[in-house]
């Protein structure tokens, strides 16, 4: 039994409990005068698969593990009992009082058998043949609920063995402890075992902290629990809940003015649930499967809690923010496809092998220890249990060209490289294959950083076969990219299939500037005594240099804050960004062919998240669907939700983070955007084109840009149109005025859903 509630303890010999043997004989007298060879021998025989007093003394109540937020609040339990044993002395006086009152009155008084009832359990033997009413103390209700081998027929052979179990409980353990017991085992419906999980679901709060109205309640529902329950059947349940008030007012337990008062407490409505199967379904059933295969069985009957790392404000905001996305897709006039309403409408008159609305994902993660925050792996849980987030193999688009252009770095290719975007044709074994741009244009000459802002198609399949296809292969690799990467020139424009939260994992090195961390859902594991039996720690890898990493997340800073997510997360309004510029940010969206996909992967410097919408066969989501225009703005709400406070009383839930560091190792040059050269006094002459660029030392550009046109001898003539100074407080990333719709494949504007 649970050390908690302190039924482990020593089995006292006969001699401590003298009035047990005259009960004995009191009992077999009475067996003898009913006569039909019901004597010592039947005593004995009746009882032969009866549980032994060993077995007794070892018996622990069945409790459901508890899975917890990271702070420790209720997410859900696992087991078909939930239960949560709670020491009698740990509980308000008048709960013991209201269980014995309508129980067992003289549960104090008798040893195990009460000799009214089995004056009335004889009578209805001798009567009717059988055993009529109940007769039974709360030692042997015990006993019945401890050994479901007694059975509950309303047999005379299970009275017998139902006794004799109750009188060794007697002889072993204090009425505390069988009552302690007693409420810790009691059947309240529903799944629901014991009274602390019985004072959660009806009330939200523990049983320590209920009321006598609530503790007279609770005695009175486990007599029949769904013809008590308070939420079917209120009218009965309120009549039977005062009727014990009334007990408690007799047994001088109450006041008469206070069981009146008592009385006028209304009943719960409704119940009280944690929101299991609707707030982390996904995210519990994954942390189901992580602690199967460690602790078994026990794992459903032994009371562990599991502290994981979710956090369940921003699961909501997650969820909320999904929903919205889901909603505005399938609003959009281009959309041909059965909405999820209409799906589970048809669904009522038939059956699916698989779920034929519009799918999504979205993960959350801390940048820094992997802890995940937030899981949604699909739409409805209940309707497919499959998780889109761990399990799904989907094309990633645009979100693997940072691979790429991380390889590139990494090998020495500076982020003002430049390679020219023109229509571009590849033998790929028998077949010729040639990439398209999104919109069908190209821009001629244009840097590495240029072309990743733009996400341009033809640069990153050039940038790829200038680095190798096998290079890039092994850096998503090292980044924790585990699934196949074939060796092809259309991988690093995300031909090859990912799990998204391999995706997600691998865009932590950028975060945290060379290093990989690891995703990770279970802190800690205990007991039911709170013994810690398995804890856990961050895994970390540094799997890229700081100084790569720090370029690299510089490049996908700019796609959010004047590239293909510019729209989606910074906003067009000045004055009311969607994400302020205040909070660092950087990412890739991602589309793939015939607008099956549509990704986006983005992270500050303290959280990473990543977000997909598509179908679990594959097939187009809508004309021009994209990942800039239906997965970041998702993203960027999200993050609004946990950066931004609505409300001057209302903290945020994380603070603005500080901007990324630049190590002291890279070296800060003025570039012309153009040409990807030095900048010069007087080149370019279009100040605005001069940005700040880092290299790793010696991948710096030596030559400078060509002076434009114009001038006296083709130089500026100094007090006619000499240039301005670049500005000194230029950040990291180039300007962030809103960039040129031309180019933006997200489209120039997306609402705020």
């Amino acid at each position: 039994m649970s050390k908690s509630t302190g039924w482990k303890i020593r089995l006292p010999s006969p001699r401590e409990h003298p009035r047990i043997t005259a009960t004995v004989v009191i009992v077999l007298l009475a067996l003898v005068a009913l006569g039909g060879g019901l004597a010592l021998g039947s005593w004995r025989n009746a009882c032969y698969d009866c549980p032994s007093i060993a077995q007794i003394h070892v018996w622990e109540p069945t409790q459901s593990t508890k899975i917890l937020s990271h702070d420790g609040q209720l997410i859900a339990e696992l087991g078909q009992e939930r239960r949560t044993a709670v020491a009698l002395d740990a509980l308000p006086a008048y709960v013991a009082q209201a269980f014995v009152a309508v129980e067992d009155r003289r549960f104090y008084e008798h040893n195990g058998f009460d000799m009214r009832g089995i004056a009335r359990a004889v009578v209805g033997l001798i009567l009717n043949q059988r055993i009529v009413g109940g007769g039974s103390t709360i030692t042997q209700q015990l006993a019945r609920n401890m050994f479901v081998q007694l059975g509950f027929e309303q047999r005379f052979s299970r009275k017998l063995k139902e006794l004799k179990v109750a009188l060794e409980l007697e002889q072993a353990y204090s009425k505390d402890q069988i009552l302690e017991a007693y409420i810790n085992q009691v059947n309240y419906g529903r799944g629901h075992y014991g009274i602390e999980s019985a004072s959660q679901w009806f009330f939200g709060k523990p049983a320590s902290a209920i009321d006598p109205a609530e503790a007279a309640l609770l005695a009175a529902v486990i007599n029949l629990p769904e013809h008590y329950s308070p939420f079917r059947h209120p009218e009965r349940a309120l009549q039977r809940r005062n009727m014990i008030l009334d007990l408690m007012r007799q047994q001088g337990y109450l006041g008469p003015a206070e069981a009146e008062r008592w009385k006028q407490t209304p009943l719960p409505e409704e119940p009280h649930t944690t929101g299991e199967g609707e707030i982390a379904p996904y995210f519990v059933e994954w942390v189901r499967g992580l602690l199967d295969d460690r602790y078994g069985s026990d794992l459903y009957r032994k009371g562990y809690r599991i502290y994981t790392t979710l956090d369940l404000e921003m699961q909501k905001r997650a969820k909320e923010a999904m929903e919205r996305g889901w909603t505005y897709i399938e609003g959009q006039p281009g959309y041909r496809h059965p909405t999820y309403a209409e799906s589970m409408s048809q669904k009522a008159a038939e059956s699916f092998s698989e779920t034929p609305y519009l799918q999504g994902m979205f993960l959350a993660m801390d940048a820094r220890t992997g802890e995940v925050r937030a899981m949604i792996g699909g739409r409805d849980f209940e309707d497919s249990k499959f998780n889109r987030a761990t399990q799904a193999r989907r094309q990633p688009g645009s979100v693997f060209k940072p691979f790429v252009y991380t390889a590139a770095i990494a090998n020495r290719i500076p982020a003002s490289h430049i390679i020219y975007d023109a229509p571009y044709v590849e033998e790929v074994g028998d077949t010729i294959w040639s990439p398209r741009n999104f919109g069908g244009t190209f821009a001629g000459p244009v840097t590495l950083r240029e072309a990743l802002r733009r996400s341009i198609n033809v640069v990153a399949v050039k940038l790829g076969k200038e680095v190798g296809i096998e290079t890039v292969a092994q850096t998503a690799r090292r980044l924790g990219i585990e699934t196949d990467i074939p060796r092809v020139p259309a991988t690093s424009i995300g031909a090859a299939s990912v799990i998204p939260l391999q995706m997600l994992e691998a865009y932590s090195a950028f975060a945290n500037q060379g290093v990989r961390v690891h995703p990770r859902t279970i802190l800690r594991v205990e007991d039911a005594d709170g013994n810690v039996l398995w804890q856990t720690e961050p895994e970390q890898d540094t799997v890229l240099d700081p100084n790569t990493a720090t370029i690299v997340t510089d490049m996908l800073r700019d796609v959010v804050d004047r590239g293909t997510a510019y729209s989606a997360i910074r906003g067009p309004d000045p004055n009311n960004r969607i994400l302020p510029y205040e909070i660092p940010a950087a990412g890739k969206t991602g589309t793939t062919n015939d607008y099956t996909d549509v990704w986006f992967v983005g992270f500050t410097p303290d959280l990473l998240a990543a977000v997909w919408f598509g179908f679990d066969t594959p097939k187009r989501i809508m004309v021009n669907a994209t990942g800039g225009g239906h997965a970041a703005p998702v993203w960027g709400q999200f993050m609004r939700s946990v950066y931004v406070s609505e409300s001057d009383s209302v903290p945020p839930l994380l603070p603005p983070p500080e901007p990324w560091t630049i190590p002291e190792t890279l070296t800060a040059v003025e570039i012309d955007a153009e040409t990807g050269k030095l900048a010069t006094e007087w080149c370019p002459m279009d100040r605005s084109r001069v940005y700040t660029e880092y290299f790793i030392p010696g991948t710096e550009p030596t030559e400078a840009c060509e002076m434009d046109p114009g001038g006296l001898f083709g130089a500026p003539i100094r007090g006619f149109g000499t240039p301005s100074e670049p500005d000194p407080a230029r950040p990291l990333r180039p300007d962030t005025s809103p960039p040129d719709s031309s180019w933006n494949a997200s489209g120039d504007t997306i609402p705020r859903y």
